[in-house]
C-alpha cells in the first residue's frame, strides 16, 4: 500500500456559494447517508471508517487554511474556485485519518451548495506518485456521491467523467510538486514552501483569508 493518500473533487458551484460554503461549519458523518459504507467493496472492503477523527464544527476556511502554513505535516494541498467550481486534490502523506475523515464531510457539505442537479463524486486513493487510477481500477478505496439532496458513498458508478474533470486539478498538483522539490533543492530555500503553497494557482484567496 502506498504512503500517499489523495481525496479529490470538483463540485460546480456559483462562485457566491463557494465562500459560503468556506463560512459553514463541518457536520459530523452524519452528513453522509451510509457514512459506514465509506469502503464497501472497494480495495479496503471490510474496513470500518473512524468517523470519531473528523473535526466538527469548524469552517472549510478555518481549517483548510492551517494547511497551507510552512509545517504542514506532510499535506500537499490544491483548493481553488475554477471555472464555476470548487475543485480540491489534497494529497496527505500517511493515513492522516483526520485530515481525510474531515475533508470528506467539508466535500459532503460542499454537495448541498451544488449549482446542477447530478451530483458530483468525490475521490479517495493510495497512490505513491498522487496521480488517479485509471476508471474500472478497483484500487480506489472509496467513492462519494455529494449533491444538493445529500452524500452517500456507492461503489457501481463509472468514474470516466469523474477524472476528465479532475485532471486540471491533478496537473495543478503535480506542477505544485514541482516547484516544492525545485525549493527544498536549493540552499535555505524551505521558507519559500508556504509562499509557494499559498499562491492563487493552489489555493483560492477566500480560504486564506482571516488567516
Amino acid at each position: 500500500m502506498s504512503d500517499t493518500f489523495v481525496v479529490a473533487a470538483r463540485i460546480p458551484m456559483e462562485r457566491e456559494a463557494f465562500e459560503q460554503w468556506l463560512e459553514t461549519p463541518a457536520p459530523g458523518a452524519e452528513a453522509i447517508e451510509n457514512h459506514g459504507a465509506m469502503y464497501d467493496r472497494w480495495f479496503w472492503d471490510g474496513k470500518s471508517p473512524d468517523w470519531r477523527q473528523a473535526e466538527k464544527g469548524v469552517t472549510p476556511r478555518e481549517y483548510f487554511a492551517d494547511c497551507f502554513g510552512e509545517d504542514t505535516g506532510g499535506l500537499t494541498y490544491v483548493l481553488t474556485y475554477r471555472e464555476g467550481a470548487l475543485e480540491a486534490y489534497l494529497m496527505h502523506f500517511g493515513f492522516c485519518e483526520s485530515n481525510i475523515y474531515t475533508a470528506l464531510v467539508m466535500l459532503a457539505a460542499a454537495g448541498r451548495f451544488s449549482s446542477e442537479v447530478a451530483p458530483s463524486t468525490v475521490l479517495f486513493w493510495a497512490e505513491t506518485s498522487g496521480s488517479m487510477f485509471a476508471a474500472d481500477s478497483e484500487g480506489w478505496l472509496a467513492t462519494l456521491l455529494v449533491g444538493v439532496d445529500g452524500a452517500r458513498f456507492a461503489a457501481d458508478i463509472d468514474l470516466t467523467a469523474t477524472i476528465a474533470e479532475l485532471r486540471t486539478a491533478e496537473a495543478s498538483y503535480f506542477d505544485l510538486l514541482v516547484r516544492l522539490a525545485e525549493v527544498e533543492e536549493s540552499v535555505g530555500g524551505e521558507s519559500s514552501f508556504a509562499a509557494i503553497a499559498r499562491e492563487p494557482r493552489y489555493v483560492d484567496a477566500a480560504v486564506l483569508s482571516g488567516s
